[in-house]
């Protein structure tokens, strides 16, 4: 079973809040995080209630301060599970809303959009298969979008104002 705690302040001090599934609201067990532990599973912590806001990957492993998650601010509202998966890994990309424009078929994680794509701009997604992170930079860089299997008819349904992005990966440590 999957397993996060979520710590108030830095190096896993003061008042905590563990976690086992999918939870859409935790502004009542917490005020502010500086420091998360995840004991097991792959996670996807959220800035805002409901899976809003910034996203951040969690792998395995222990975070002291927010810096180490790639942080912006000490804020968690809320976190999903990423579910264990050991298929194939296959996402298309469109350059424009509805699946329209230009488009690429991906199946290994991809550095830099733009010398593969030729375009930084991802309006939609179709995600068949396997779990994915888009990046707004190259490299893995910047904010972070978790998109699980299904259709993005825009990026505003992956959280994103923006279609501007550098880089995507598959999710591949689940454990």
């Amino acid at each position: 079973m999957a397993k996060i705690i979520f710590y108030e302040d830095r190096n896993f001090q003061g008042r905590h809040y563990e976690c086992s599934s999918d939870c859409p609201e935790m502004q009542n067990h917490f005020s502010r995080c500086n420091s998360i532990r995840v004991e097991s599973g792959c996670w996807v912590a959220y800035e805002k209630p409901n899976y809003g806001g910034y996203q951040y990957m969690l792998h395995k492993g222990e975070y002291p301060d927010y810096q180490r998650w790639a942080g912006f601010n000490d804020c968690i509202r809320s976190c999903r599970m990423v579910p264990p998966y050991n298929g194939n890994y296959r996402m298309k990309i469109f350059e424009r809303s509805d699946f329209a424009g230009q488009n690429l078929e991906l199946m290994e994680d991809c550095p830099n959009l733009h010398e593969r794509f030729h375009t930084r701009d991802i309006s939609s997604a179709n995600v068949l298969e396997g779990y994915w992170m888009l990046h707004e930079h190259p490299n893995y860089r910047g904010r972070q979008y978790f998109l699980r299997p299904g259709e993005y008819r825009r990026h505003s349904e992956w959280g994103s104002s923006s279609s501007t992005f550098g880089s995507l990966r598959r999710v591949t440590d689940l454990n």
